[in-house]
């Protein structure tokens, strides 16, 4: 059985990725990608939605990037710069926020008794050492998590490798632009919701594995496919983008562990669409002019996508 990339719906799905690449060991200095440049006419991951008097700017986000992605492009910066309030995810440059899902991460992510190498089918475990050891990396750090965390903090030290840093990630550098200017801050979900749609929800721990089987298989890809998604981004191309978090990786997975993976896209994908939507739909309703950042997939991927809920409830929307 095949499946979807997870590594590229969690850079461009989750905030969490911005988060937990924050905590982990310094990181790559280089720059793997081109300087950005925009030539005229060029469309972005960036839309308007309006209804008869109001207008609400949706961007998409790529939660770690690097400073190429820098200065944005002149019609977001307006954008932005011309918007009351800013939304996001969640908020992690609030230290209350910040505090609550450290704990809760510690809550639902570490193991309470025995360590991952416990958990773990052995060659799994000796496919993590192996990685840590490539990477220079101990694999103690790992021990006491369970394996969905696990899974997380590597997807997240996957792009770290590659050169891409939370401080420059989209929603993370406006967050800190929005806290400058004053403008209010939005959490479009709660901490609890947003680890809901990552987390392994059963006790067993066999989801997890599935998880970390896939992003252990997935990290060797990780500089192949990197340099197209930093350029899907920087050019708008959705085709590209979509083509990317549609490849399929070649695991052999169980009916169990095909069951966990189309769970684990449900929730950080498909559900979360449906809340996005409901919350730019309520700030036009309130005629208040937000803009809003979320993971560029949830923008330009997949029919159920929140640019295409919206305009089948009748909004207008355009491309910019």
């Amino acid at each position: 059985m095949k499946n979807k990339s997870r590594l590229l719906r969690a850079l461009l799905g989750s905030c969490l990725m911005c988060y937990f690449s924050a905590f982990l060991v310094a990181c790559s200095e280089s720059a793997t990608s081109p300087g950005y440049s925009e030539t005229p006419g060029q469309k972005h991951f960036l839309w308007k939605v309006s209804d008869e008097n109001s207008s609400v700017w949706l961007l998409g986000s790529i939660h770690v990037a690097d400073e190429t992605f820098y200065p944005l492009a002149p019609v977001i910066d307006s954008a932005f710069n011309a918007a009351s309030e800013l939304a996001v995810e969640i908020d992690i440059t609030d230290g209350y926020i910040a505090r609550e899902m450290r704990s809760e991460m510690e809550a639902r992510g570490m193991l309470a008794t025995g360590t991952l190498r416990d958990v773990l089918p052995p060659e799994l475990w000796y496919s993590l050492d192996s990685l840590c050891t490539a990477w220079d990396l101990p694999v103690k750090m790992f021990e006491r998590m369970r394996p969905w965390l696990a899974a997380t903090e590597l997807s997240s030290y996957a792009y770290i490798q590659e050169g891409l840093k939370s401080e420059y990630g989209i929603d993370y550098v406006l967050l800190n632009r929005a806290a400058k200017d004053g403008k209010p801050i939005i959490s479009l979900e709660s901490v609890k919701g947003h680890i809901d749609a990552v987390a392994d929800p059963a006790e067993s721990d066999s989801a997890g594995i599935c998880y970390l089987k896939s992003t252990l298989h997935e990290v060797s890809m990780v500089k192949m496919v990197m340099n197209d998604m930093v350029r899907a981004w920087k050019t708008g191309d959705d085709e590209l983008l979509t083509r990317l978090l549609d490849e399929e990786n070649d695991v052999d997975y169980t009916p169990d562990e095909k069951r966990f993976m189309d769970e684990y896209n449900q929730r950080l994908m498909t559900n979360r669409n449906v809340l996005m939507a409901d919350s730019v739909e309520k700030f036009l309703h309130q005629d208040r002019n937000v803009f809003v950042v979320v993971g560029a997939a949830h923008l330009a991927y997949e029919q159920d996508n929140v640019i295409a809920s919206l305009a089948r409830r009748g909004f207008i929307v355009e491309r910019f």
